[in-house]
């Protein structure tokens, strides 16, 4: 997965999507987001939940230990060593959902410049990816080490001609499994390793040249330029 995403819908969208019927503690703002072409280091709005009730904070995308500092905070971490590896051990219990409305990839296409591509569901609803982090709790304030990783899972099977690595999507009732405190980690390892959504949930077209300035962040961005590719559908005509 490469390094660049949309959420620009606001944060009531993405509560519908998980239905969780309990309280809300929103401190990631009431009106849309608007970022149509995020970068690593963005403050991007995270859902966790502590007891019965959802929060959502904005949260910077990218974290990295105390006692790495000799390298750049990742952003993604693959779901085969995620839930074992000493890197993200201190994290690990504590999942979250980054919901998105796209994430892009770039392709080598033969030309001077990699082709980038917008990746969105096919039903056009927010997606919902597990993440883990250190973040705001009812215990601790926002910290100068907070952050998140978005956990990614190999693409084979539809979407390996895209990027060979895909943020592993949940649908909404294992999203709210996810997020529950009292999943077993044990059982939120199968849901990430096993569960996420198949590539043929999504779809993906190519887009302007343009989102590769993160200075760019208008709403032409994430229109098509191309047709719109299904996975295991073929084609779609955009008009």
């Amino acid at each position: 997965m490469c390094g660049r995403l949309s959420q620009y819908r606001g944060i009531h969208d993405f509560v519908a999507v998980l239905s969780i019927p309990d309280a809300l503690i929103n401190n990631a703002g009431d009106q849309p987001f608007e970022r149509y072409n995020a970068a690593p280091t963005t403050q991007l709005a995270l859902f966790h939940q502590e007891g019965n009730v959802l929060h959502a904070d904005n949260v910077r995308w990218g974290w990295r230990p105390h006692w790495a500092k000799d390298r750049a905070a990742p952003i993604n971490a693959r779901v085969e060593k995620v839930a074992h590896g000493p890197f993200f051990n201190a994290i690990w219990p504590n999942r979250a959902i980054i919901a998105i409305d796209n994430w892009f990839e770039w392709v080598d296409e033969g030309g001077p410049k990699k082709q980038p591509y917008l990746i969105r569901r096919r039903d056009r609803a927010p997606i919902l990816c597990a993440a883990i982090g250190q973040y705001p709790t009812a215990g601790h304030g926002p910290g100068e080490h907070d952050g998140f990783v978005i956990i990614t899972a190999d693409s084979a099977g539809g979407m390996v001609d895209i990027h060979d690595r895909r943020p592993v999507a949940l649908a909404s009732e294992l999203g709210r499994e996810w997020l529950d405190p009292a999943t077993p980690g044990q059982r939120a390892e199968q849901l990430v390793l096993f569960q996420g959504e198949p590539s043929e949930a999504f779809e993906w077209f190519k887009v302007d040249r343009a989102v590769g300035n993160v200075r760019n962040q208008g709403v032409e961005l994430i229109e098509p330029i191309s047709e719109v590719v299904v996975a295991g559908a073929g084609f779609v005509n955009n008009g």
